[in-house]
């Protein structure tokens, strides 16, 4: 089974950062996530399962919201394909 053949999973969004001090009054938004404003003026979903996880970030706390939430239904429906494509991939072919 190829990458594009394969039903797409909620780890495949992940980046590499984990939010290490989420604050304790944090308002969790369908108790799945919250959204935090970075200090460069933009802002992130942070996932409650796992953890911390940085999920999505944007220009606007209302974009993050609305997309956080269907990329997350899209997921849980098992519609992210349909709505999704890669334009192009970072694989290189053949030895380096």
């Amino acid at each position: 089974m190829t990458d594009e053949q394969r039903e797409p999973k909620l780890s495949d969004s992940f980046g590499k950062t984990i939010e290490a001090n989420i604050p304790e009054d944090v308002e969790w938004i369908d108790d799945v996530f919250y959204i935090k404003e970075t200090r460069f003026g933009l802002f992130t979903s942070i996932l409650k399962e796992p953890l911390g996880q940085h999920f999505i970030t944007g220009a606007t706390k209302d974009g993050v919201l609305s997309v956080t939430r269907a990329h997350l239904k899209a997921l849980q429906d098992g519609t992210m394909r349909s709505i999704t494509k890669v334009v192009h991939s970072g694989f290189v072919g053949g030895k380096l």
